[in-house]
């Protein structure tokens, strides 16, 4: 196929250009290039040395001769742009990485608000309205988020997507439905999650785009089979308190004899997957082609839920790393439940990798060679939801908040 990865240099989207490729697949790289430049703005770089696109591009063609194509588009500026290239190339399928992905990020101020905002919304609405208009018959698989469903306990497990309802009708009979389960958006950044799963239901039943919703839970790991074939092609890794995902910054923590930054009671349960099961999720849904006309399918993709604090304590067990429990930057439940169906991708073979010491110690040893990268000073969360809670966030890394356990 031809596809085209909107987004394709960044954390996920990278190693699935990788892993596409190495199927076979022509595959185009669209990107602004946007979160190398919040790099510049936050001061903070990714923990593993980057090279430019370019460079990535031409060591893959070196090492394997196969060319990953790239091309400088902003989705949400762009759109006669994006519009005239879609309808020269004229991709098989599209995946839509090209979305700000930080939560922490789009809170930290109301200008990174409405960058979120502008960027994800518009985004995502300026790739539906092109493909509409050009006629394109383009299978789009998009990377949601867990997050659209909210952290609150139900008692009950999360579907995938739809919520089948019972509604009583004027003559008291009960007729049957299936509804978006309720969105409970937890940041701007879910918000924008939620607001993309309304624009891809409208475009399925008005206009019959093919498309699959991946509802991802949090990303762990470095490497892929193909990010390991040369060590310029190295996956980002990200440590600091906006876009750092929570095991991956525990490690870099463990590794740097840095406390384990723990927020509120870490009761809060969270879904997660590893970077390789998160490329082949993708390759997954691109060989599970909706129809036109069918409803957007949505798949649930994670492999298994943990809190936060045993994660933590997960760690400091194997690295005898301390654990800093400190006030929590975010407006959430300070315990939650959290089962999740992800029966789709399991009936479609997906062999779940699962949290193993030797994959720890993976991501260890990334952590520990590139650990001269680290500044310190970026790895508390200190991004807070609203003004009462920036009060209470302490933003001193030397002054770790409210206990130290051993």
């Amino acid at each position: 196929m031809k596809i085209a990865v909107l987004g394709g240099d960044g954390f996920v989207g990278w190693p699935t250009c990788l892993h596409l490729s190495d199927k076979g697949h022509e595959v185009h790289i669209i990107d602004n290039l946007s979160r190398r430049w919040i790099d510049t703005e936050l001061g903070v770089q990714s923990l593993t040395p980057m090279d430019s696109i370019q460079e990535r591009t031409r060591i893959w063609h070196e090492e394997t001769g196969r060319r990953i194509h790239f091309h400088l588009i902003d989705l949400a500026k762009d759109y006669d742009v994006l519009k005239n290239w879609l309808a020269e190339h004229r991709p098989d399928a599209i995946v839509h990485f090209a979305e700000q992905r930080a939560a922490p990020y789009s809170m930290k101020s109301d200008k990174h608000k409405n960058y979120t905002v502008n960027n994800n919304v518009s985004g995502t609405h300026n790739l539906l309205n092109a493909m509409v208009e050009i006629g394109l018959d383009a299978h789009l698989v998009h990377l949601g988020t867990m997050g659209v469903y909210g952290y609150s306990t139900v008692g009950a497990a999360i579907p995938e997507g739809y919520l089948p309802v019972g509604i009583e009708t004027m003559d008291g009979e009960t007729v049957k439905q299936d509804i978006l389960y309720p969105a409970n958006p937890g940041s701007i950044y879910h918000m924008t999650k939620c607001l993309d799963q309304l624009l891809f239901q409208f475009y399925a039943k008005n206009d019959q785009v093919r498309i699959t919703d991946l509802h991802q839970g949090i990303v762990w790991g470095t490497h892929t089979e193909q990010t390991r074939v040369h060590p310029q092609l190295i996956n980002r890794f990200d440590y600091d308190g906006d876009y750092g995902t929570v095991l991956n910054r525990f490690l870099i923590q463990a590794a740097i004899d840095f406390p384990l930054t723990v927020h509120g009671t870490g009761g809060q349960t969270r879904a997660f997957i590893h970077i390789q099961d998160s490329v082949r999720c993708i390759e997954l849904a691109l060989n599970e082609t909706p129809k036109a006309g069918d409803p957007v399918r949505i798949f649930n993709q994670m492999t298994e839920t943990h809190r936060v604090r045993d994660l933590a304590e997960m760690i400091a067990n194997l690295t005898g790393a301390k654990i800093a429990y400190l006030p929590n930057p975010r407006k959430e439940a300070v315990e939650n439940e959290l089962v999740v169906k992800n029966d789709q991708f399991l009936a479609l073979g997906l062999d779940p990798i699962t949290l193993e010491n030797g994959l720890l110690d993976e991501v260890m040893e990334v952590a520990k060679k590139f650990a001269y990268r680290v500044d310190r000073s970026r790895i508390p969360a200190v991004s807070a939801w609203t003004k009462d809670i920036s009060k209470t966030v302490e933003a001193d890394p030397e002054k770790l908040g409210l206990k130290i356990v051993s």
